[in-house]
């Protein structure tokens, strides 16, 4: 039996969704959710009201909010200014190198302005796709709002991906701008960018302007004609523009899938559906007061920023901090550090981040004031029981309740995740559906699953934030993810998963990681918790290997944490045994410097179960180190 913790008596009274009127939330939002979502939706400034909430006449290719119009960036800016609140802080921005910008709400109004005027004076206009590849600048938030202002797509593109990764997403979105910056700092260095964004628009017909921010000032190629200075072009723009009301089903951006398993895939999100549950669930789930100084530590790149580091937070009006740097640069705390000098009081990380801290040691958040803290968040895979203990007690100071959030690219929006003030958390339970929402898990013939037995999650409730489609390829969207289960309007969600007999989700990873030994199914997660759990370890990722006998055996990669050389293989294996039994105890234990994962900290364990299968591993592009992975593969066929 888990470990509860209940909520703080003082947040259950006060929070914005309280203890005592969250059941009744629930219940009302269970009995009509489009009433319940349509509510929400009156919390956004529409110029046409929707009357309507959702239509499903052609599912999957749902619709909602359609007969409403609004402009998402005056809902993210102007509202507030106009509200009287512009001189209220929106962005406090740190630099790796240390450099800082603060900007009001009225500062930020004028910024996206700008750049609104700039992007149609370079052509751009309703429906086209801009491409941006740029680190966490204020640039890059006021691009995104700029280009939400006046009804163009953009395409957000990780800094460090390569030209190839980025021209794939430039060609499929047929994009007429890039925007990109001259380079970029990363623990302690200066990066170049420019080039790879040349490579990647080589040819390209549709891209007509390359828009470069100054950041590093070191020498780039220029284009004459095609490319255009940041500052040169933005600066001089009028501080007012005219927002225009845009139908709700309007294109906002395309997210990028992870390339791993063929190609990407560009899901459209629109307007009114996901500001409405992005605004609701932020303002829910992360309990945005006025006063909070709020914190999601994505890059700007990842669907998490998107929605709780942009849309979400700007929507309810809140300060917020971006920071630019990795978290060891210049030293491993950094994060608390910045936490300290701004006061944050909501952190939002993810399980990987949580685990590295565990690796370099509790001295490390103790040595700052994180008194200021009072919410933590997660985000990005299962976070294990072990991490979130550590993370409530040596950076919440064990006051601080952990959102637990699952959601994916694909829904939008949180989904699975507690109401801070309402829900009693359990460790490594992203707990229940949040009101409104509805998720089981089920056979794969659809029947449901008994308590604690996995299965297979899925959405069995359209949603106000679901992807529209998939850019230029609508039959892969249907295949992707509704194909197995149309009939019934659900959506596969991927993730095997349980839930408890409280209702409680726990997630068992992405379905494709569960293993079967002699029969016994066994999740990555469930194997790699118990291995986090062992106080040498400071991460695992775990995976079956081909075996005659069994079908599977487990193999562990771990990393150690700081110091610990000797071998762990007889520590480890016996560990997991009394964790979990003789059945999953690892047959091999590879020591590693560091697992592969996606940029947003996830560990691609398909390309350590392509190791013990002897497969070449394919497209790494979408790895935060290639060259780590492929050193790791040549030591493990050694």
């Amino acid at each position: 039996m888990s470990d509860v913790v209940p909520p703080r008596p003082g947040l259950a009274a006060d929070a914005n969704v309280p203890a005592a009127e969250a059941p009744a939330l629930r219940e009302r939002a269970a009995a009509d959710p489009e009433a319940f979502w349509l509510e929400q939706a009156r919390r956004l400034e529409w110029t046409t009201p929707p009357t309507e909430a959702y239509d499903g006449a052609d599912f999957p290719f749902v619709r909602w909010f359609a007969d409403g119009t609004l402009n998402v960036a005056r809902n993210c800016v102007d509202r507030h200014v106009d509200a009287g609140h512009g001189e209220k802080t929106a962005l406090l921005w740190e630099g790796e190198p240390g450099d800082e910008r603060r900007l009001t709400y009225a500062d930020l109004q004028a910024e996206v302005a700008r750049c609104a005027h700039a992007l149609t004076a370079l052509g751009v206009g309703r429906g086209d796709v801009v491409v941006v590849y740029l680190p966490v600048l204020v640039e890059t938030v006021v691009v995104m709002l700029a280009c939400a202002r006046i009804g163009a797509v953009h395409s957000m593109v990780f800094g460090g991906f390569s030209a190839e990764a980025l021209r794939f997403r430039v060609v499929d979105g047929a994009a007429k701008l890039l925007v990109t910056t001259d380079g970029q700092y990363r623990r302690g260095r200066t990066v170049p960018v420019k080039d790879n964004a040349d490579a990647a628009v080589d040819g390209v017909d549709s891209v007509e302007h390359v828009l470069v921010v100054r950041r590093t000032g070191q020498d780039v190629a220029w284009t004459p004609g095609r490319d255009v200075w940041w500052d040169e072009v933005v600066a001089g723009q009028p501080a007012e523009h005219e927002a225009e009301a845009l139908p709700a089903e309007t294109p906002l951006f395309l997210i990028y899938t992870s390339g791993t398993t063929g190609k990407p895939k560009g899901l459209v999100h629109t307007m009114g559906g996901y500001l409405t549950q992005t605004a609701w669930t932020a303002w829910a789930c992360f309990d945005h007061r006025p006063d909070d100084v709020y914190w999601c530590q994505a890059d700007l790149a990842w669907v998490t920023a998107h929605t709780y580091e942009v849309y979400g937070p700007l929507a309810n009006g809140v300060t917020q901090v971006l920071y630019e740097g990795a978290p060891d640069a210049p030293h491993r705390g950094r994060h608390f550090e910045i936490v300290a000098k701004y006061g944050v009081t909501v952190y939002y990380t993810a399980p990987t981040l949580v685990r590295t801290f565990m690796q370099w040691g509790e001295d490390v958040p103790a040595a700052h004031d994180l008194s200021s803290l009072r919410l933590l968040g997660s985000v990005g895979e299962a976070i294990n029981p072990e991490a979130w203990r550590w993370l409530h007690t040596h950076v919440g100071g064990g006051r601080c309740p952990i959102v637990d959030t699952w959601w994916q690219s694909e829904t939008g929006a949180a989904m699975v995740a507690p109401l801070p003030g309402a829900t009693p958390l359990k460790p490594g339970s992203a707990t229940r559906a949040l009101p409104g929402l509805s998720v089981r898990v089920v056979h794969e013939d659809g029947s449901t699953c008994a308590p604690d037995e996995g299965g297979l999650l899925v959405v069995d409730r359209p949603w106000p934030a679901m992807a529209r489609t998939v850019w230029g390829d609508p039959d892969r969207f249907v295949t992707s993810y509704f194909a197995d289960f149309r009939d019934r309007g659900w959506y596969l969600a991927g993730d095997g998963a349980r839930i408890d007999g409280d209702g409680y989700v726990w997630l068992e990873g992405r379905v494709d990681d569960v293993m079967n030994v002699s029969g016994h199914r066994l999740s990555s997660i469930e194997v790699e918790s118990a291995l986090v759990s062992h106080p040498r370890v400071a991460e695992a990722g775990v995976v079956g290997a081909p075996d005659a006998t069994t079908g599977q055996t487990i193999v562990a990669f771990v990393v150690l944490r700081d110091g610990d050389t000797a071998d762990p293989t007889d520590d480890l294996r016996a560990h997991v045994t009394r964790e979990l039994g003789p059945v999953a105890r690892p047959s091999r234990v590879v020591v590693v410097d560091a697992l592969p994962k996606t940029r947003s900290g996830k560990i691609l364990r398909r390309l350590l179960l392509g190791l013990t299968r002897g497969e070449e591993p394919g497209d790494t592009t979408s790895l935060v180190d290639p060259e780590g992975f492929a050193a790791l593969a040549a030591d493990y066929r050694c």
